[in-house]
C-alpha cells in the first residue's frame, strides 16, 4: 500500500524548463558554443547541474578542470536565479495544488525529490511549500539520478520504507531511479508514454485511477 507519494519538481510540479534552457543557452553561448538546443536541454531532465554541465561541455573543443567546472556550473546557476526572481504561482502546472490538496485529504504523506540545490526558493516562490511535508533537493544529495537517493532520503524524512513511495517524475532517469530504490512510479509530462514508469498520464490532473495507484 502507498502511504507517501515523492514528486520531482521541475516539469510535475512546476514549469522552470525555459528559464533552464535560457541560462544554459547563455553559458553555452559565452563559451563560444553555438549548438547547444532545445535537444540538448530534454537530456538534462532530471540531472544534477554537474552533469547537465557536462551535456554543454560535449559541444565544446576546450578541456576544463573541476575547478573551471565548478565556477561555470555556478555562474549558470546565478543567471537562472535571476530569472527565478520574477517567479510565483503562475509557474505551477494546471491542476497541482487541487491534487495535492486531494491527496492529504486522503492522508498521504507528500515530499519533493528534485535534483535541483533551488528546490526550497522555487516551492517558496510558487506557494507550493505548505502542501508537502518533506524536501529532498541537490542540497542533501551526492549522486544524481539515475541513482535513488534523492528517493531514498525522502522517503527517509518521511518516515517511511521506500516500498511504500510512490514517486512521479517526467524523466527516464527519475523512473530508472524509482525502480532502483524500489519504489513504484507514475510517468507524467510530454514523453510519459516512454518512460517504462509502472503508472502513467500527462500530467497530474490527467491521473483517473489514483484508488489503483495506491492501493
Amino acid at each position: 500500500m502507498i502511504r507517501g507519494i515523492i514528486f520531482d519538481l521541475d516539469g510535475v510540479l512546476v514549469s522552470t524548463d525555459e528559464m533552464h534552457y535560457q541560462a544554459w543557452k547563455r553559458l553555452a553561448r559565452e563559451l563560444g558554443i553555438t549548438g547547444f538546443a532545445r535537444e540538448d536541454n530534454r537530456r538534462q531532465r532530471g540531472v544534477s547541474r554537474m552533469a547537465s554541465l557536462e551535456i554543454v561541455l560535449e559541444k565544446s573543443d576546450r578541456i576544463y578542470t573541476e575547478a573551471e567546472k565548478a565556477a561555470l556550473a555556478e555562474r549558470k546557476n546565478n543567471y537562472y536565479l535571476e530569472l527565478l526572481e520574477d517567479m510565483d504561482d503562475s509557474a505551477v502546472l494546471a491542476g497541482v495544488k487541487e491534487v495535492l490538496r486531494e491527496l492529504k485529504e486522503r492522508g498521504l504523506l507528500l515530499a519533493v525529490g528534485s535534483a535541483s540545490k533551488n528546490a526550497p526558493v522555487i516551492l517558496e516562490k510558487t506557494g507550493l511549500l505548505p502542501y508537502l511535508d518533506k524536501v529532498s533537493c541537490g542540497l542533501d544529495t551526492t549522486k544524481s539520478k539515475p541513482d535513488p537517493e534523492v528517493f531514498l532520503i525522502a522517503a527517509k524524512k518521511l518516515s517511511l520504507p521506500p516500498e511504500e513511495c510512490l514517486v512521479v517524475e517526467d524523466s527516464a532517469a527519475g523512473i530508472e531511479a524509482a525502480a532502483a530504490g524500489n519504489m513504484k512510479s507514475l510517468g507524467v509530462g510530454p514523453f510519459y508514454e516512454a518512460l517504462g514508469a509502472d503508472y502513467a498520464a500527462a500530467d497530474l490532473k490527467g491521473v483517473a485511477c489514483w484508488d489503483s495507484i495506491l492501493r
